[in-house]
């Protein structure tokens, strides 16, 4: 969580120094409201936008995941074969399918294009998990590119950074007035600037445990399109292998949150998890109407 923020904060610095060049070129003043907002809009959805274009990419370089183009054993033509059928069924182009090396059990999907998606599953997934629950697991990463989870993510990164830079920006502008005793909207001095970078900071954790609610919910919509898949009872037994053989993630941070794996947590920590806890996420199918 706090890695996360603070790289929001240090990229939000990096581009304020920036935004006065910006805001100069396109006429606009960044002390009236609508300068505010565009100069917010723009840097907030600009960060998550170009993320998700250089998704692929990041995830291949991060995980060392080795995409399939001729398979070299029966493993590898089973996996290509089940995301074709599945991609098929669900009304995508066929993603890229690669293999990367982890203990664990994990999987994850990503890409700016749900015709043009990327399909990875660790090496421990293929080593402790049977094929019925690999194609499971597979499902529910082709639900996550069918519900178009990654750019919906990063549309919703988007506006929670334009929300966090201006709200930041209108409220540490009222608390430096009061404090300047300037009634006309106070001084901009340094001590502004610390109010906002920890008006941020707050917001930011805000911010953070909005966009995990939704990365949450996310998953029980997967694992219903797994269940309909591949079946409800082989997305039920994939869940329930991961809870025996469940093991700290290997996934970089900037693809975790798009594993099927997650973490646990009590309390304040709970906001903070990008996954539900298996046993919510197995109840939810018990009770669900998916064959």
């Amino acid at each position: 969580m706090f890695s996360r923020i603070a790289l929001f904060l240090l990229t939000n610095l990096a581009v304020l120094v920036l935004a006065g060049i910006v805001m100069s070129v396109l006429g606009v003043n960044p002390g009236q409201m609508s300068g505010l907002l565009v100069m917010a809009a723009i840097f907030g959805f600009g960060g998550s936008f170009i993320s998700l274009l250089l998704s692929k990419w990041m995830a291949k370089r991060s995980t060392g995941a080795v995409v399939i183009t001729e398979p070299r054993n029966d493993t590898e033509r089973w996996l290509l074969k089940t995301v074709e059928r599945q991609a098929r069924e669900a009304g995508i182009g066929m993603p890229e399918v690669a293999v990367y090396d982890g203990p664990e059990i994990n999987a994850f999907a990503t890409g700016a294009n749900r015709n043009k998606a990327l399909v990875a599953v660790s090496t421990g997934l293929l080593h402790h998990m049977s094929e019925d629950e690999a194609e499971a697991v597979l499902g529910h990463e082709i639900a996550h590119v069918a519900n178009g989870d990654m750019i919906t993510m990063a549309l919703l990164q988007g506006v929670l950074n334009t929300f966090v830079i201006v709200l930041a920006r209108v409220v540490g502008g009222v608390i430096d007035s009061a404090m300047s005793g300037n009634r006309e909207g106070g001084g901009r001095g340094i001590g502004y600037f610390v109010i906002v970078f920890v008006l941020e900071m707050v917001f930011g954790i805000f911010a953070t445990m909005i966009a995990m609610w939704f990365s949450r919910h996310r998953e029980f919509r997967a694992d219903t399109g797994g269940a309909q898949l591949a079946g409800r009872q082989k997305m039920i037994a994939a869940l329930e292998r991961l809870k025996v053989n469940h093991g700290q993630s290997t996934l970089p941070s900037q693809v975790a949150a798009f594993g099927i794996a997650g973490g646990m947590g009590q309390g304040l920590r709970r906001l903070m998890m990008s996954h539900p806890p298996l046993d919510e996420r197995i109840a939810a199918l018990r009770s669900s109407a998916v064959v």
